[in-house]
């Protein structure tokens, strides 16, 4: 019974990594590091109530724990040095990164929102996820997380609406 329970969360990790991957990257504003250790950790929290959790939403567990954890550790001071191995290469006009810059140029204007702001963009807008249902995960009445999502907005777009259009 026990392998059994084994294999069922296996092939929930397996089927579920890159989704979950890209929502714990942009809880933590595009820090690849930060997002494998909040899902990693996610998901040991979830190994350990598996047995209660497996045969009802499994995901909205994960992403609950997600939400809150990154909104509890973006409290923290001080996160290190972020290395890096190569210096990263400036776009040039009509290439096809320009997607690529876009995408990270929406994680940076994600990272400059608070940690309960952006959980409720996220969650709401990216996840699709119901006002209710953002409510629970972060743990407050739906007015609030209503408004912690409007005001993430509203944020969002006055940092990218800051753009300087290329010469050209």
């Amino acid at each position: 019974m026990e392998q059994a329970r084994a294999g069922e969360y296996d092939a929930f990790v397996a089927a579920r990594w890159s989704v979950l991957f890209h929502l714990a990257r942009l809880l933590t504003g595009g820090d690849r590091h930060r997002a494998e250790d909040l899902l990693q950790e996610s998901l040991v929290k979830l190994w350990f109530v598996w047995p209660k959790v497996a045969d009802e939403a499994p995901e909205a567990y994960v992403r609950k724990v997600l939400a809150r954890s990154a909104a509890r550790s973006a409290r923290r001071r001080w996160w290190g040095e972020r290395p890096v191995e190569e210096l990263p290469e400036t776009a040039a006009a009509g290439d096809l990164s320009a997607t690529v810059a876009e995408r990270s140029r929406l994680e940076a204007a994600l990272a400059r929102l608070t940690p309960r702001q952006r959980a409720a963009v996220v969650l709401r807008y990216y996840q699709d996820l119901p006002d209710r249902q953002v409510a629970e995960a972060l743990g407050c009445p739906v007015g609030t997380a209503r408004s912690h999502a409007a005001r993430g907005v509203a944020r969002l777009r006055r940092l990218l609406a800051d753009v300087i259009e290329p010469v050209g």
